[in-house]
């Protein structure tokens, strides 16, 4: 079982894929439960993966190795550890609950948008899990076709505008990371004598400082795209008022993440030279988004905007932590990128379900919501009170873990990350208090009918993690360490080791330069799967 779960978790929405094809269009309600029943059967395998991991172990569980296309050293190669691990069940937990979401707002096209859905999350369950690197190039394009069709389809008004800025942004990062992908798939050959796409044997590689800064550049722009970090985050709230709900929250709660999970996987621990050298650079622009996107997400009219430049600044959060360097600001990092998941995706959520009712998403139209759905406004009391990082919520423990961390690094950076944290409460409780207090003033709120029994299942899930990764962040904190601090000291010392190489040319490091640097760095193996 231990051989094929990761292919299962991976490849069930695919598979779900045909079923919902064989399926008559008009009954659109049996195409919902069936595209829900697949992402169900999805979330309940992945839960063997938390149950039989070896949080003892920091190394790659579940491993999986088939030759692919042998002849070019291509592998189907699978692998899970406790960075990826939460990163799986995130998405498998959120795609279930964003598809149940949609019964009541997506009338046309249905199966469309359920097959765009499940192949949707596929990809981005490969991304997380996948160790050979032109398999996860294939996963991270293969998901710009599917949601591409969930904006450009079910969309908003401006639909057409934000997918193509989205595929345009998406695309430039993606092609200058293939082309440092073919750089690294060459200098490997040109070390060892093998071709290979085995991202460990990359990691093995000994690059000097000025090779590694050219294809650090290219990852790290198409990651920061993905973040998306300040100033390459233009597309996102475009995205994000445009897409659908179920778009909006898979959006926010997992497509986000592939930017800082990539930072963690492929861009510290493959140019550890070059990341401490652009880390001030990296930090700079992470404070920046964190004061930017909060002071944006405070003059917005439409909550879903706000709710969307909000994204902005907790990722700018989440980058701070991880430049920290330290296991606290990996750690408060990693458990950030769950926390957005979990409130961004449930603040979606409440928005989607206020704009079934009302047709606007104007904070002005609203106020006074309270007296007519207040069921509603627990929930959203709630999430509000976890997105601002009150203690007791999970907002609280991933911020003050990213704090600790980038103090012990710089002080100066923590004080101004910390100015967010004052930011993030003004803005989500000023609207809170327009949207909710107050008279009802405007005629069409008076007959509002509050939240329904499919709504309130959606939302109790994730109300549950709010307090459980408040209350008791061990149960996360506890997985994740050992594979965290075993990544960290790998970063840091082969940043000893390569640092002490020779300045080589590209031209002189394919002539043979590569072997030998290698061979003096003696750098440590890894665990290949």
């Amino acid at each position: 079982m231990d051989a094929q779960i990761l292919s299962w978790v991976v490849f069930i929405p695919l598979a779900g894929i045909p079923i919902l094809l064989l399926l008559p269009k008009e009954r659109p309600e049996l195409v919902k439960w069936t595209a829900l029943g697949v992402a169900g059967v999805d979330f309940l395998v992945s839960l063997y993966l938390p149950a039989n991991f070896d949080s003892a172990n920091p190394g790659m569980q579940f491993p999986v190795a088939i030759p692919w296309i042998e002849s070019f050293g291509i592998y189907y190669r699978l692998g899970l550890d406790g960075i990826s691990l939460f990163l799986v069940l995130l998405t498998t937990f959120l795609s279930m609950l964003a598809i149940y979401s949609t019964f009541s707002a997506i009338q046309e096209k249905v199966k469309g948008f359920y097959i765009s859905f499940l192949l949707l999350q596929t990809g981005m369950l490969g991304v997380f899990v996948a160790l050979d690197v032109f398999l996860f190039y294939v996963f991270w394009e293969g998901m710009l076709i599917p949601m591409y069709f969930l904006i450009g389809i079910w969309g908003g008004p401006r639909k057409i505008y934000a997918t193509i800025k989205f595929v345009l942004f998406t695309m430039f990062g993606s092609l200058l990371m293939l082309v440092a992908i073919l750089a690294l798939y060459f200098l490997n050959r040109s070390a060892t004598g093998n071709y290979s796409f085995n991202l460990f044997d990359y990691y093995q590689l000994a690059l000097p400082l000025n090779l590694q800064i050219w294809l650090f550049l290219a990852f790290a722009l198409a990651f920061a795209i993905k973040v998306p970090m300040f100033p390459f985050h233009t597309w996102l709230p475009d995205a994000h008022v445009e897409a659908p709900t179920a778009g909006s929250v898979i959006l926010a709660g997992v497509l986000l993440k592939m930017g800082t999970y990539g930072f963690l996987r492929f861009l510290f621990p493959l140019f550890p030279n070059a990341t401490f050298q652009f880390i001030p650079l990296l930090a700079v622009l992470s404070i920046i988004g964190i004061i930017y996107g909060a002071l944006m997400a405070m003059v917005q009219k439409d909550v879903k905007s706000l709710v969307a430049f909000s994204s902005v600044s907790h990722l700018g959060f989440v980058t701070l932590g991880l430049l920290a360097m330290n296991l606290q600001g990996w750690q408060g990092g990693m458990l950030q990128m769950l926390n957005h998941g979990v409130s961004t995706g449930a603040l979606f959520l409440l928005v989607g379900m206020i704009y079934e009712r009302r047709h606007t998403r104007l904070i002005d139209d609203f106020g006074g919501l309270t007296k007519v759905m207040p069921v509603f406004a627990v929930f959203f009391m709630i999430i509000t009170l976890s997105s601002i990082g009150l203690p007791g919520t999970n907002g609280f423990v991933g911020e003050f873990l990213i704090l600790v961390g980038t103090f012990r690094t710089n002080p100066v950076w923590a004080a101004f990350a910390t100015t967010g944290v004052i930011l993030s409460a003004v803005y989500m409780l000023w609207m809170f208090q327009r949207v909710m207090f107050g008279e009802v003033k405007n005629p069409a709120n008076a007959g509002l009918s509050d939240l329904n029994w499919r709504e309130k299942t959606v939302l109790v899930p994730l109300i549950v993690f709010v307090f459980w990764i408040g209350i008791y962040p061990n149960t996360f904190l506890k997985n994740m360490e050992g594979s965290l601090e075993n990544l960290l000291n790998q970063v840091n010392r082969r940043e000893t080791v390569l640092r002490s190489l020779p300045k080589q040319s590209w031209s002189e490091f394919m002539a043979g330069g590569a072997s030998s640097q290698a061979k003096a760095a003696n750098l440590p193996a890894n665990n290949v799967p």
